[in-house]
């Protein structure tokens, strides 16, 4: 809408959505700064500001509802309402974790609601460009190639795009799917399959990926382990279930076999080395980050299956859960395994997922 063509209510909607949106996209760049961040010894730094940012952002909700939406928008309203609300819920739940003792753990749920506000709004971007920019790396903004195929997908992306497959956040053992809207299914795409940390599910962990994927031209499958976290010891529930995961998903879709990335964040790291130094294993490529490692995993592990296979392994200096001398130890023991290790400690990192890093890994992943 431009021009004369646009009457009073029309200018009042398209005020409305030019001020609102970079607010609420602001909050949830905020949101994933804390996230990012989390330190038990700075927490208290990072949740200063939590209670202005909560209201700042419901100021502007509040304006958003004032405007008179006309019907054929009512569902992009509610679908923004929906994610800065949750966005709301989650700086709310951080202010109280500046209160408790044990608010560090308080923080982390709380961010749970961040993950949700993403989802939430996900639907809006492919029909409200600067929300697609949103979703994309970085450096990826600017590859007008790209933007254009985005630009082209309309209706073209009909079951594509984010995928739920019994994996509603009350279940165990399905797994959320991500197939780039501008999948051809003559061209076969590379994969990468990323496993949630302990008490995880596979629906939050999707968009810890998805801009990479979405970015890098990747189906991107996320699992939810069968039980509270994945099979690091007793039975092993979860090797079965992966395996069905990927032949469904190669069933479906042109996956490229030779391009497949098991990666995962604490234990879904710890059981990316159980599960990808198997001799079975179809990935190609492994990225544990933030993983507990033992040297005993390599005693089960072929020395043909070791040699030379490509590994990126991520830790942070200031990980309090499993420390930086776990992931030396890690990488010595697989360099001297024959494995072709790419290590890659991290200053400012403590046990949080460090999301920058994912550009890094499709550039290794995809070379």
């Amino acid at each position: 809408m431009n021009g004369s063509n646009m009457n009073s209510n029309d200018e009042q909607v398209v005020d409305a959505i030019n001020s609102f949106f970079p607010v609420l996209v602001n909050a949830l760049d905020t949101l994933a700064y804390i996230g990012r961040h989390l330190h038990p010894p700075q927490l208290d730094h990072l949740l200063a500001n939590v209670e202005s940012g909560a209201v700042i952002l419901a100021e502007h909700i509040n304006r958003f509802h004032k405007v008179s939406w006309p019907d054929h928008l009512l569902p992009f309203k509610l679908t923004a309402d929906a994610s800065a609300n949750l966005a709301c819920k989650a700086f709310e739940a951080l202010a109280q974790a500046k209160t408790e003792s044990n608010g560090i753990f308080t923080a982390y749920k709380a961010l749970g609601q961040y993950t949700k506000s993403v989802e939430a709004l996900y639907p809006l971007a492919s029909v409200f460009p600067p929300l697609s920019l949103y979703y994309l790396n970085d450096r990826e903004r600017s590859d007008e190639a790209l933007l254009q195929k985005l630009a082209k997908i309309g209706s073209t992306s009909d079951g594509l795009g984010v995928i739920h497959v019994n994996n509603e956040r009350s279940e165990r053992g399905g797994y959320s799917l991500y197939v780039p809207e501008y999948y051809d299914k003559d061209t076969p795409m590379p994969l990468i399959m990323a496993l949630h940390g302990g008490s995880g599910h596979g629906r939050n962990f999707l968009w810890t990926w998805l801009k990479a994927a979405r970015s890098r031209g990747a189906i991107l499958v996320c699992p939810t382990s069968v039980g509270n976290t994945w099979s690091l010891s007793g039975p092993d529930r979860d090797s079965l279930s992966l395996e069905k995961i990927l032949s469904s998903i190669s069933s479906e879709w042109n996956v490229d076999q030779q391009t497949l990335l098991l990666t995962g964040m604490s234990d879904g790291g710890t059981y990316t080395y159980l599960n990808g130094l198997q001799n079975e294993s179809p990935f190609t490529h492994l990225a544990p980050i933030s993983a507990s490692f033992h040297p005993l995993l390599l005693q089960f592990a072929d020395s043909q299956r070791l040699k030379d296979l490509p590994l990126y392994l991520v830790h942070g200096i200031l990980d309090w859960m499993f420390t930086i001398d776990m992931a030396n130890a890690a990488n010595e023991s697989l360099k001297n395994s024959g494995v072709n290790i790419k290590y890659r400690p991290i200053a400012d990192l403590s046990h949080t997922y460090p999301i920058e890093e994912n550009a890094n890994i499709m550039d290794w992943f995809l070379s």
